[in-house]
């Protein structure tokens, strides 16, 4: 007889495999935990990475402080189910002390000021490795990313300084104030993540399913309506059924219109889809060609 694994087994393999290798080889790691599906997968197989013992890692959210209600109170509660200890890192603060300067106007968004309290907070708790949700198809700065990805001792990414990673053999050396950016999910897909919350029935939060919201339309994308977004001539708020692909900063994620409530009914959704989950919901990528690419560059997810 041949024993062989299926696709979403071979997957969680591979993950789980990636996770208890940096457990291994690196002193302090730290697992980014916003409370979207792709962290909430990411948590997910960490938990059955070392299950029966404790987290051996701390989590950490760097908050803009323009989040969904539904998802940061969903944070909280996964965090106390497992007892794990969470670190925020808080974008309001670093405004406070000024080490940021806050945009102005309708399209301004908090998500790009993200990078120093994240590069601040690895500094000040010595982090060597930082778990990050990314995967490959999602976008094609992502696209360039390796499992192990060198973060100098500034936290900047030069995509031309890859290491390379073949047979899945992955080398963790860095210097002192240098780590690495760590993708377990780099070949896993949106359907992937979808067929794999089914089958391992994670919970995420409940805006990634139908739910009636007020919204407007605003660049060919549906914007939540928030007391953060300042609205621009022309555009009216109405109630529609919705849910998100994708969950960042409110100011910058749209919806899309959806009567998807269950796991499976989502599943058929993104088979049908043509257009990336970032691609259809985050405006943020829409600066400029290389947008994502740029904000990697300095230090960002």
């Amino acid at each position: 007889m041949s024993y062989e694994l299926s696709h979403l087994e071979a997957l969680e393999a591979e993950s789980i495999f990636i996770i208890r290798e940096v457990a291994a080889e690196l002193d302090r790691p730290v697992l980014l935990f916003s409370g979207g599906k792709d962290s909430a997968v990411m948590l997910h197989l960490a938990v059955k990475a070392f299950w029966p013992a404790p987290l051996p890692f701390p989590l950490m959210h760097v908050d803009t402080g323009h989040n969904f209600p539904e998802v940061i109170q969903y944070r909280d509660e996964r965090v106390a189910e497992l007892g794990a200890r969470i670190i925020v890192a808080s974008v309001q603060e670093a405004i406070d002390a000024g080490k940021v300067t806050e945009e102005k106007g309708p399209r301004a968004s908090r998500n790009r000021l993200q990078t120093q309290p994240l590069l601040e907070a690895i500094e000040k708790n010595g982090f060597n490795a930082v778990f990050g949700g990314a995967r490959r198809d999602e976008e094609k700065a992502r696209a360039k990313e390796r499992v192990y990805s060198f973060r100098d001792e500034f936290g900047q990414w030069d995509p031309k300084n890859q290491r390379p990673e073949l047979w899945a053999l992955y080398n963790g050396r860095h210097r002192r104030g240098e780590h690495l950016r760590v993708f377990p999910l780099s070949n896993w897909t949106e359907l992937d993540i979808w067929q794999y919350i089914g089958r391992e029935n994670v919970a995420l939060p409940s805006i990634y399913y139908t739910h009636r919201r007020e919204v407007f339309r605003r660049d060919g994308m549906l914007m939540a309506w928030s007391p953060f977004m300042s609205m621009m001539p022309g555009e009216t708020v109405t109630t529609e059924t919705v849910r998100f692909r994708t969950v960042g900063d409110m100011t910058c994620t749209a919806c899309v219109p959806s009567t998807a409530s269950t796991v499976e009914q989502v599943i058929a959704e993104v088979t049908a889809s043509r257009v990336t989950e970032r691609g259809a919901s985050r405006a943020d990528d829409k600066f400029s060609e290389t947008a994502m690419e740029d904000r990697k560059r300095e230090g960002y997810f």
